[in-house]
Parts: structure tokens; sequence; C-alpha cells
């Protein structure tokens, strides 16, 4: 392990590059933060490139392993100050470890690689901005066992930290396809014969649990404030809906994602 202790060094001044979103899509790299996301990015086929620990995290066996592990697999493990990582991190409560991790998105050109059975579900983003709903939504895909999550144009850059952070990991276990027009998804669906479910409020949409998952499907959920977009509104799938009987306009869309998701694992058996 090596130690800096300035942080004019190259490597803790790039840190601070890649809280913006510009500088993650330049550099092809982002920030896992928390001992848990470090390990499961580590025990996943995302290559990291190196890996930060601060003297008060270093106390904690646990991560005393994770950096051994990471120097045994050839990442370098730097050790910090407290007071160094403290004005690296952006959380309240920082755990001491951080890793920064090469982008390991798929992109539109990779969907045609992606391994689908006769009966995969695809969750589908159409312009969910907050990072918090994505990182969530991801989770819950991976967690119903769903084989892919795509996120179309316009939905919030995923290698977002809260992103990162709110999916809990399932980031590095579940294929994430970013930025895909909704040209090329449409073409890969008709070309897939994959059966779209769009979720819309109007009066052709039928319940959510009386659409069929059992097929090869995917679920597209849209934009917290305006729904999914005309294009995916335009084409041919089926509109559903989630029955509401209270007062409540409408659901977050992360909650709305889990509950049709886990509608189609039931159905799944």
């Amino acid at each position: 392990m090596i130690r800096i202790d300035s942080q004019a060094n190259s490597r803790l001044k790039l840190l601070g590059k890649l809280r913006q979103r510009k500088n993650r899509k330049k550099e092809g790299l982002f920030i896992a933060e928390g001992v848990r996301l470090v390990e499961m990015a580590a025990d996943s086929a995302w290559k990291i490139s190196f890996a930060l620990f601060s003297d008060s995290a270093l106390e904690s066996e646990r991560a005393r392993i994770l950096a051994e592990g990471l120097e045994a697999d050839g990442v370098t493990a730097i050790a910090v100050s407290d007071a160094i990582y403290g004005r690296l991190t952006d959380t309240e409560s920082p755990q001491g470890v951080m890793a920064i991790v090469e982008n390991g998105l798929l992109d539109e050109g990779s969907l045609s690689g992606l391994e689908l059975s006769q009966n995969s579900q695809l969750l589908v983003l159409d312009g969910v901005q907050d990072p918090g709903n994505a990182g969530t939504i991801i989770r819950t895909a991976d967690a119903a066992g769903f084989d892919g999550v795509i996120c179309l144009d316009g939905t919030v850059d995923l290698l977002n930290d809260k992103a990162v952070r709110s999916s809990m990991g399932s980031l590095f276990n579940i294929p994430v396809a970013a930025e895909v027009s909704h040209d090329a998804f449409l073409a890969f669906c008709l070309k897939r014969g994959i059966s779209l479910y769009v979720t819309a409020l109007d009066e052709t949409a039928c319940p959510h649990f009386r659409a069929d998952y059992k097929k090869k499907c995917a679920i597209v959920l849209g934009n917290e404030g305006n729904g999914v977009s005309d294009t995916m509104l335009k084409a041919n799938g089926q509109r559903i809906y989630i029955p509401m009987s209270g007062s409540a306009e409408s659901l977050n869309v992360a909650i709305a994602g889990a509950i049709v998701m886990y509608e189609a694992y039931r159905q799944r058996g």
C-alpha cells in the first residue's frame, strides 16, 4: 500500500474532477464509495483503477482485508489521512473507503450481445431524472431477477455518486446499457421479439397485473413528472397502469417499478 499526504497529488485531484459528469465521461471512470460497494465492485467484472482508504478505515480488519485483496489483484491501494479523505468525500458519514472504477456500462452497440431466453425480462428507464430513483430501480431489477436494464437517451447519468450508492452494488451485478436511442431500442425489440409494456395513465391501459410478463418482454418506466416519452407511447406496446384507490395522484417511479417488476416475478413463478 502506498501513502499520499498531499491533496495536490494527481490521483487525488482526479477524484475531485470525477464529481462532474463531463469528466466521468471523458476519463471513463467513476467513484464507488463505501466498504460493501467496493467489495462488490472488486468481486465483479468491472475493473478498479485504484482505491483509497482513510487511516481510520484501516483500523478495521474488514477494510484491511479488502485493501490486501485489491493489491493481490494488482489494484493500487492508497492510504490517506482522515482529514484528506474528508475533503474528498461527499457523503455525510463516510466509511473511509472508495474506489475509482472504470465505466463498465453497456452501450447501444452492445445490446445485440445481451443473452436473452424465451422468458427474459428487461427494465427500461425512459427519461428518469433522479439518481436515487435510477439506482433503486437497478437494485430492484437485480433482486427481481431481471436480465438487464436499458436506459434511454435523456435518463440520468448512472455513474452519478448517488445513483451508484442507491444501486447498493447491483450496478455491478446486472447488465446495464446507457444512452441508448429510442430508435435503436425499438429496433432491438423488433429484432429479438421482445414485447413492450409501457406504463401510462390513459384509457387504453390495462391494470399491471393483467399483463402477461411470462414471455420475453421489456417494461418501460418514464420520467418522474412527464411519464414516458411520446416515442414510447406511440410504439407498438401494451400500456399498463397501477390501480390506486386512495387520494394520491401518483406513485414514486421507483416504487411503481418495484410493484410491476414483482408482479412479473410472481408470474414467472
